[in-house]
């Protein structure tokens, strides 16, 4: 008799001990979805303000390259090759930088549209690459700003100071675009100078939104 009361008690104790792993399991599961929607929702509203910056780069950048093309049609003249040249750059390095914002306006949305942390998590990893390719594409255009005003004319009546010290000048814009352009890679981002380039909102946005989606795994393991 002992010995079947004993049985019906330790029958009783698993049945208890495996609702509570049930329950256990089921407030675990929605504290996590509770978790993921909060910090989505979070990364979303830092990804909208976002947008609406990307998108306003895009339009003042199709008016720049519009106004540029403008200027160049307007001086088609052995004078003005070196305006010519040096401007064409600047709105071609421009028209790549259009396209990739382009492309990282429907990556935000992509995200936005994201029904699971680790798809959205892939797409802001694609985001931040982009961002920092299309800076580093940014900084091509820098040598131009210094040959735009030269013309054929100007060069023949100046000095060899004058040419020796613009030469000079352009060779080190070359060199610095060149240098920023190679050495602008996510695994430098703890270096000095990159945190000074990647300062502005356009970049902190991006970060915060991983990071938000990162609280998700801490919060996985913490549990």
């Amino acid at each position: 008799m002992e010995d079947v009361e004993l049985q019906q008690m330790w029958a009783q104790y698993n049945t208890q001990l495996e609702q509570a792993k049930l329950f256990n399991m089921q407030a675990w599961a929605l504290n996590l979805q509770s978790k993921e929607a909060l910090q989505m929702q979070k990364a979303k509203s830092k990804l909208n303000r976002l947008v609406n910056f990307k998108i306003g780069a895009v339009i003042l950048g199709i008016i720049w390259v519009l106004f540029l093309c403008t200027l160049i049609f307007s001086r088609i003249t052995w004078q003005g090759i070196f305006f010519n040249i040096s401007a064409g750059m600047i709105a071609l390095i421009t028209v790549i930088a259009i396209a990739a914002y382009i492309y990282q306006v429907v990556l935000i949305h992509q995200v936005d549209n994201s029904e699971s942390i680790v798809e959205a998590q892939q797409k802001l990893a694609m985001l931040q690459a982009s961002t920092v390719r299309v800076i580093g594409i940014a900084w091509l255009q820098l040598p131009f700003y210094c040959t735009f005003y030269l013309s054929p004319a100007l060069l023949q009546k100046a000095g060899t100071a004058f040419i020796v010290t613009h030469a000079v000048v352009f060779i080190v814009f070359c060199l610095v675009s060149a240098w920023v352009y190679r050495n602008i890679r996510y695994k430098n981002r703890n270096k000095k100078w990159f945190k000074i380039l990647f300062s502005s909102f356009e970049w902190t946005a991006v970060v915060k939104a991983i990071r938000f989606l990162e609280e998700v795994e801490e919060f996985k393991k913490g549990m």
